[in-house]
């Protein structure tokens, strides 16, 4: 049985499997707080993982191990950035916004950013938000469908158009019946997936190359001077950018509307403290992992055209190709896992931030699934016709809602006091920010682009903050 096979077997169990779930979880979706937040009854696994899968996408499994290839060691600052934004926010962000969306009967993000906000400036906060949200997530969504993409390409030698209109079909399908509760628990069984595949590659792939020692001494000898070194061979000052940079991938981490629904839907706190643990070991295992099959990609292939096909090359190299059509179906795993959040997140933010819901009250779970479903058709067409590396358009989205929303939600969780104007404003230097410095050239480490948005924008918020 070859690799194609497999993966199309698999595939379609798996898809049945995902289908399954989300119609068993329509008979628990009746209103927009089940729809949107599971009705606020996430558990500690649930959380954890489905946290940690959408946190990671496709850009862990492609992205990061491709960016191991390229940059070697040094990649290792993006994945101790990653750990750190998640380490804050499990340990301080959620159970401040778990308690305070409950208290305040928040449904959305963007309910939880306006605040108490009231009058004209509350309208264009929330417009703005909305907006920022819809437009990032159209280029990270559309990232999730160029990574199914490649998965059936490099699998089944389809053409993209066909891969990405099977992949969207499939994800809209399981979002738009089950809502919440579909999501969260299609992207725990692949938040699953996605660990047992970044164990069993990096492990098969140490076997094959006769050891660590082994990889080590190989590494070494094919790895240019800048891939052997933490700090990519580069002076002290320049060294600073390449580890900062790769560290501040991190701020991004509090402003995603996709993980910090999943705060607000928290069971209670004994469910976060232990989502805590859950989501620290998987993200060790996945991103060090990824690290690691990026690393030995550098001994086993040369001179890869596209680095974001590492992955598959690696797997199709040491395993069985029943084991690596497996591991294949656990990147359309990651994909799945963050592009149906951001769905759902998109379509609470068009059917009730934008008030659509009220024009029709009697069709508000029909609006929030027409939402889903715009979403689907936009993301599909930038996705198309807007080509990217995975990486970049994943990293710009991230990048400008962390330094959009971050800021305001730690001055939020703080209690300042600030005006409507000002919130509106840090918004907006936050974003705009991200984006300008996303077209320029890019500094060491990336350094400008994921570090200054954030703190220019907090720093504004501590210059207005009322005493």
């Amino acid at each position: 049985m070859d690799t194609g096979t497999v993966v199309i077997i698999t595939l379609i169990a798996y898809k049945l499997a995902l289908i399954g779930v989300g119609l068993w979880a329509s008979r628990r979706t009746h209103s927009n707080e089940d729809f949107f937040l599971g009705n606020r009854g996430l558990g500690p696994w649930v959380a954890a993982i489905s946290y940690s899968a959408s946190a990671s996408s496709a850009w862990t499994l492609l992205g990061l191990s491709g960016a191991a290839y390229v940059l070697g060691l040094s990649a290792i600052w993006i994945a101790l950035g990653s750990i750190i934004g998640m380490f804050v926010a499990w340990l301080w962000v959620a159970k401040r916004v778990q308690r305070l969306t409950r208290m305040q009967n928040y449904l959305t993000v963007t309910d939880l950013l306006a605040g108490d906000t009231v009058g004209q400036w509350r309208e264009k906060i929330v417009l703005s938000i909305s907006f920022i949200i819809l437009f990032s997530f159209t280029f990270y969504v559309a990232a999730q469908f160029q990574g199914a993409g490649v998965a059936f390409a490099e699998t089944f030698g389809l053409p993209t158009t066909a891969s990405i209109l099977i992949g969207s079909a499939i994800i809209l399908f399981y979002t738009l019946i089950g809502g919440f509760w579909a999501v969260s628990l299609t992207d725990t069984i692949q938040g699953s997936v996605m660990a047992i595949a970044a164990i069993i590659l990096p492990i098969m792939t140490l076997i094959h190359l006769g050891g660590f020692e082994a990889f080590w001494h190989a590494f070494l000898s094919v790895g240019t001077s800048s891939q052997i070194s933490f700090n990519a061979d580069q002076g002290w000052l320049l060294s600073l950018g390449v580890i900062f940079g790769g560290l501040s991938i991190g701020f991004g981490t509090y402003g995603q509307p996709h993980l910090l629904v999943r705060f607000m839907a928290l069971r209670d706190d004994a469910a976060r403290r232990q989502a805590i643990y859950i989501s620290s070991a998987w993200y060790f295992i996945v991103f060090f992992g990824m690290i690691f099959v990026g690393l030995a990609a550098r001994v086993l292939f040369e001179g890869l055209g596209d680095a974001e096909k590492v992955f598959f090359l690696v797997a199709n190299q040491v395993l069985h190709p029943v084991v690596a059509g497996l591991l294949i179906a656990a990147v359309l795993s990651a994909i799945m896992s963050t592009a149906d959040s951001q769905l759902l997140v998109s379509a609470s933010v068009l059917s009730h931030d934008l008030k659509l819901e009220q024009r029709l009250p009697n069709q508000r779970l029909i609006i929030g699934r027409v939402a889903v479903l715009f979403m689907v058709v936009i993301a599909a067409l930038v996705a198309l016709y807007l080509p990217s590396q995975i990486f970049t358009r994943v990293l710009f989205a991230w990048v400008g809602l962390g330094a959009a929303f971050g800021p305001l939600l730690f001055a939020k969780l703080l209690g300042w006091q600030l005006g409507a104007a000002h919130q509106f404003m840090g918004i907006w230097i936050g974003f705009s920010l991200a984006v300008i410095l996303s077209w320029m050239p890019n500094t060491v480490g990336d350094i400008a682009e994921r570090l200054m948005p954030f703190a220019l924008h907090m720093l504004y918020l501590i210059l207005m903050r009322k005493s």
